[in-house]
Protein backbone atom coordinates (compact mmCIF):
# COMPACT_ATOMS: atom_id res chain seq x y z
CA UNK A 1 0.00 0.00 0.00
CA UNK A 2 1.26 3.55 -0.75
CA UNK A 3 2.75 5.58 2.11
CA UNK A 4 -0.05 8.19 1.87
CA UNK A 5 -2.54 5.49 2.89
CA UNK A 6 -0.68 4.22 5.93
CA UNK A 7 0.32 5.68 9.25
CA UNK A 8 2.78 4.07 11.62
CA UNK A 9 0.99 4.02 14.95
CA UNK A 10 3.78 2.36 16.93
CA UNK A 11 7.38 1.57 16.00
CA UNK A 12 9.45 -1.39 17.15
CA UNK A 13 10.86 0.01 20.41
CA UNK A 14 7.45 1.34 21.47
CA UNK A 15 5.86 -2.02 20.65
CA UNK A 16 8.45 -3.70 22.89
CA UNK A 17 7.61 -1.27 25.70
CA UNK A 18 3.88 -2.06 25.36
CA UNK A 19 4.62 -5.79 25.65
CA UNK A 20 6.77 -5.18 28.73
CA UNK A 21 3.94 -3.17 30.28
CA UNK A 22 1.46 -5.98 29.52
CA UNK A 23 3.80 -8.55 31.10
CA UNK A 24 4.15 -6.38 34.21
CA UNK A 25 0.38 -6.08 34.48
CA UNK A 26 -0.05 -9.85 34.13
CA UNK A 27 2.56 -10.56 36.80
CA UNK A 28 0.82 -8.05 39.06
CA UNK A 29 -2.49 -9.89 38.71
CA UNK A 30 -1.09 -13.45 38.79
CA UNK A 31 1.31 -14.09 41.63
CA UNK A 32 1.68 -17.79 40.75
CA UNK A 33 3.13 -18.11 37.25
CA UNK A 34 2.73 -21.89 37.61
CA UNK A 35 -1.05 -21.57 37.56
CA UNK A 36 -0.92 -19.28 34.54
CA UNK A 37 -1.04 -20.28 30.87
CA UNK A 38 -0.80 -18.14 27.76
CA UNK A 39 -2.57 -19.21 24.58
CA UNK A 40 -1.95 -17.21 21.43
CA UNK A 41 -4.33 -17.04 18.50
CA UNK A 42 -2.47 -17.99 15.33
CA UNK A 43 -0.53 -16.19 13.91
CA UNK A 44 0.12 -12.78 15.40
CA UNK A 45 -1.28 -13.64 18.81
CA UNK A 46 0.88 -16.76 18.93
CA UNK A 47 4.08 -14.77 18.42
CA UNK A 48 3.01 -12.25 21.04
CA UNK A 49 2.17 -15.02 23.54
CA UNK A 50 5.69 -16.43 23.26
CA UNK A 51 7.21 -12.97 23.68
CA UNK A 52 5.06 -12.41 26.77
CA UNK A 53 6.10 -15.82 28.07
CA UNK A 54 9.76 -14.76 27.95
CA UNK A 55 9.05 -11.43 29.63
CA UNK A 56 7.01 -13.05 32.42
CA UNK A 57 9.68 -15.72 32.88
CA UNK A 58 12.35 -13.04 33.36
CA UNK A 59 10.21 -11.25 35.94
CA UNK A 60 9.09 -14.29 37.95
CA UNK A 61 11.77 -16.92 37.33
CA UNK A 62 9.11 -19.22 35.88
CA UNK A 63 7.74 -18.96 32.38
CA UNK A 64 4.06 -19.88 32.07
CA UNK A 65 2.87 -22.75 29.90
CA UNK A 66 2.28 -21.40 26.42
CA UNK A 67 0.26 -22.75 23.53
CA UNK A 68 -1.33 -21.81 20.23
CA UNK A 69 -4.81 -22.16 18.77
CA UNK A 70 -5.80 -21.97 15.13
CA UNK A 71 -9.44 -20.93 15.06
CA UNK A 72 -10.01 -21.35 11.30
CA UNK A 73 -12.67 -24.06 11.62
CA UNK A 74 -14.26 -22.44 14.68
CA UNK A 75 -15.07 -19.20 12.88
CA UNK A 76 -18.74 -18.52 12.23
CA UNK A 77 -17.89 -17.23 8.74
CA UNK A 78 -15.33 -19.75 7.48
CA UNK A 79 -17.59 -21.01 4.71
CA UNK A 80 -18.00 -17.46 3.43
CA UNK A 81 -14.27 -16.76 3.49
CA UNK A 82 -13.03 -19.94 1.80
CA UNK A 83 -14.52 -23.35 1.18
CA UNK A 84 -11.08 -24.91 1.86
CA UNK A 85 -9.50 -22.90 4.69
CA UNK A 86 -5.80 -23.24 5.44
CA UNK A 87 -5.70 -24.64 8.94
CA UNK A 88 -2.53 -24.39 11.00
CA UNK A 89 -1.76 -26.60 13.96
CA UNK A 90 -3.21 -26.02 17.38
CA UNK A 91 -0.64 -26.81 20.05
CA UNK A 92 -1.77 -26.96 23.66
CA UNK A 93 0.46 -29.61 25.22
CA UNK A 94 -0.53 -28.98 28.83
CA UNK A 95 -3.80 -29.39 30.73
CA UNK A 96 -6.03 -26.34 30.85
CA UNK A 97 -8.11 -27.61 33.78
CA UNK A 98 -7.90 -25.19 36.72
CA UNK A 99 -5.39 -22.95 34.91
CA UNK A 100 -5.76 -19.21 34.63
CA UNK A 101 -5.54 -18.80 30.88
CA UNK A 102 -4.71 -15.57 29.14
CA UNK A 103 -5.83 -15.66 25.52
CA UNK A 104 -3.53 -13.44 23.43
CA UNK A 105 -4.28 -11.78 20.09
CA UNK A 106 -2.71 -8.97 18.13
CA UNK A 107 -5.81 -6.93 17.13
CA UNK A 108 -9.30 -6.97 18.64
CA UNK A 109 -11.96 -5.84 16.18
CA UNK A 110 -15.45 -7.38 16.06
CA UNK A 111 -14.82 -10.02 18.73
CA UNK A 112 -15.64 -12.94 16.46
CA UNK A 113 -12.09 -14.30 16.44
CA UNK A 114 -12.03 -14.26 20.24
CA UNK A 115 -15.40 -16.02 20.39
CA UNK A 116 -14.06 -18.77 18.13
CA UNK A 117 -10.92 -19.11 20.26
CA UNK A 118 -13.02 -19.40 23.42
CA UNK A 119 -15.04 -22.20 21.83
CA UNK A 120 -11.86 -24.04 20.95
CA UNK A 121 -10.26 -23.55 24.39
CA UNK A 122 -13.26 -25.11 26.09
CA UNK A 123 -12.75 -28.21 23.91
CA UNK A 124 -9.35 -28.62 25.63
CA UNK A 125 -10.52 -28.42 29.22
CA UNK A 126 -12.08 -26.27 31.89
CA UNK A 127 -9.84 -23.38 32.88
CA UNK A 128 -10.43 -21.68 36.24
CA UNK A 129 -10.61 -18.38 34.38
CA UNK A 130 -9.95 -17.04 30.89
CA UNK A 131 -8.73 -13.48 30.39
CA UNK A 132 -8.07 -11.65 27.13
CA UNK A 133 -4.92 -9.74 26.19
CA UNK A 134 -4.73 -7.76 22.96
CA UNK A 135 -1.93 -5.62 21.66
CA UNK A 136 -4.38 -3.32 19.83
CA UNK A 137 -8.07 -2.68 20.53
CA UNK A 138 -9.55 -0.94 17.49
CA UNK A 139 -13.20 -0.98 18.54
CA UNK A 140 -16.25 -1.84 16.43
CA UNK A 141 -17.31 -4.84 18.54
CA UNK A 142 -20.14 -7.02 17.23
CA UNK A 143 -20.12 -9.29 20.30
CA UNK A 144 -19.99 -8.45 24.03
CA UNK A 145 -16.25 -9.13 24.38
CA UNK A 146 -13.84 -6.84 26.22
CA UNK A 147 -10.11 -7.29 26.83
CA UNK A 148 -8.58 -7.52 30.30
CA UNK A 149 -5.19 -6.31 29.05
CA UNK A 150 -4.76 -3.75 26.26
CA UNK A 151 -1.47 -2.50 24.91
CA UNK A 152 -2.95 0.27 22.79
CA UNK A 153 -6.37 1.58 21.81
CA UNK A 154 -6.63 2.94 18.27
CA UNK A 155 -9.80 4.71 17.20
CA UNK A 156 -10.56 3.63 13.65
CA UNK A 157 -13.22 3.99 11.03
CA UNK A 158 -14.86 0.68 10.20
CA UNK A 159 -13.19 0.54 6.76
CA UNK A 160 -9.68 1.10 8.06
CA UNK A 161 -7.33 -1.74 8.98
CA UNK A 162 -4.79 -2.13 11.74
CA UNK A 163 -1.82 -4.31 10.77
CA UNK A 164 0.68 -5.61 13.28
CA UNK A 165 4.02 -6.43 11.67
CA UNK A 166 6.37 -8.65 13.68
CA UNK A 167 9.93 -9.82 13.20
CA UNK A 168 8.72 -13.42 13.51
CA UNK A 169 6.64 -12.85 10.37
CA UNK A 170 9.56 -11.35 8.44
CA UNK A 171 9.02 -7.61 8.95
CA UNK A 172 10.37 -5.07 11.42
CA UNK A 173 8.11 -4.67 14.46
CA UNK A 174 5.52 -1.95 13.99
CA UNK A 175 1.79 -1.26 14.06
CA UNK A 176 0.32 0.45 11.01
CA UNK A 177 -3.08 2.00 10.34
CA UNK A 178 -4.18 1.47 6.73
CA UNK A 179 -6.84 3.69 5.14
Amino acid sequence: MSPEYQTVVLDGPALGEKLADLADEMVGRHADAGALALVGIRTGGAHLAFRLRELIGRRTGRAPDTGVVDISLYRDDWTRINSKPLVGPTDISFPLDDKEVILVDDVLFTGRTVRAALDQLIDFGRPRRIELCVLVDRGHRELPIAPDYVGLTVNTDYGQQVEVFLEEKGSPDRIVLLS
